[in-house]
Formats: C-alpha cells, sequence, structure tokens
C-alpha cells in the first residue's frame, strides 16, 4: 500500500502525542487533495476503480465514494473543503498576546506569587481575549500551542538562612562528624 509521504514524495510532521498516548502524523490537506486529483485524472482515463485504488493508496471503498463525487459534480468535488474541524477560539495575534502576558510573571499579571497555575492562566486568557476557557483545556493550549512545559517550584523555606547553614556545615558538621559513635554493649 502507497502512503501519503510516498505520493508526496514528502515526510509528513508529526503532531504531539494524543490523549491515549500516540503519536498521530498530522494531516497534510495537500497531499490528500492531490491524491483525489490524480484519482480523477484516472477516472478520465478509464482505469478500474481497483487499479486506482492500488496506485493511489486508499481502500476500494473511498475510490468508488470519489468516483460518485465525481460523476455527480466533477473535479470540483474532490478539491479540498478547506480547513478540518472546528476552528480556535483564539487567533494568533490572541495567542501571542497570551504568551506575552505569561512571559512576564504572575506577578506583573497582579497575583501575588510568581507560580502559574491553570485558572491563573484561564483568567489570563479571558482578561485579554475575552474568550472563557476551562482550566482543564488550557492545559493544552499552553502545552500543545504556546510549547511550554509543567514546572515545579523550588520548595524553599521562607525562614531560610544562607549564611547560618553554610556555618553549621562549616563549623558544627566536621565536629559531629568526628566524634564517636554510639557505643553498643
Amino acid at each position: 500500500m502507497t502512503t501519503s509521504s510516498q505520493v508526496t514524495g514528502k515526510e509528513l510532521p508529526v503532531r504531539s502525542i494524543s490523549r491515549r498516548g500516540r503519536v498521530r502524523p498530522q494531516r497534510d490537506f495537500a497531499a490528500m487533495e492531490q491524491r483525489r486529483m490524480r484519482a480523477v485524472d484516472l477516472f478520465e482515463q478509464g482505469v478500474i476503480p481497483a487499479e486506482i485504488a492500488r496506485q493511489v493508496g486508499v481502500s476500494h471503498q473511498i475510490v468508488s465514494d470519489w468516483r460518485a463525487a465525481w460523476r455527480q459534480s466533477g473535479r470540483e468535488a474532490l478539491r479540498a473543503a478547506g480547513r478540518a474541524g472546528r476552528r480556535p477560539k483564539l487567533s494568533s495575534e490572541q495567542l501571542a498576546e497570551v504568551e506575552a502576558a505569561l512571559a512576564n510573571g504572575a506577578e506583573a499579571n497582579g497575583y501575588t506569587t510568581d507560580v502559574w497555575t491553570l485558572p491563573r492562566v484561564a483568567e489570563v486568557i479571558e482578561r485579554l481575549s475575552g474568550v472563557v476557557y476551562h482550566p482543564g483545556h488550557v492545559w493544552y493550549i499552553v502545552r500543545d500551542q504556546l510549547g511550554w512545559t509543567w514546572q515545579r517550584p523550588a520548595r524553599r523555606a521562607v525562614e531560610r538562612n544562607d549564611a547560618a547553614i553554610e556555618c553549621w556545615v562549616k563549623q558544627r558538621w566536621p565536629r559531629l562528624k568526628k566524634g564517636h559513635g554510639a557505643r553498643t554493649r
């Protein structure tokens, strides 16, 4: 069976890992339309559907569906229909504006600590663009569209005294280490 990368002569870009943990290739709509137009050329030459399916790299049923559409409406029926799926709520300009605000940090956006949480990111998106997202969905935007990763902040005590710790490590710890161990009877 012929793959779309064999028909077009180029590799398909790989999309991120799906929710089920599988890596799916990104669909190449231009290559898909090119396959359909190749099939139309073969229809016009009188090639049988089984041979078209073999040459184009699709199933016989797909060729039958294409042939029915071609007979009814011609070549234009098999042209690309445009974007697949739902249009994103955020435009690329809005997404860039959100990313710039997130890069400034949480404190610059009016929060008391400099830690981004999903509800905070959702609030920033709503404030800047007027688009409301559930905090659970914000993770897919941050990861897949902005390329950000989950980071856990370093846990440091507020009362930490680095000078006292350094003094203890240099002076007290060597004395404790050289002392006699517990005696057993």
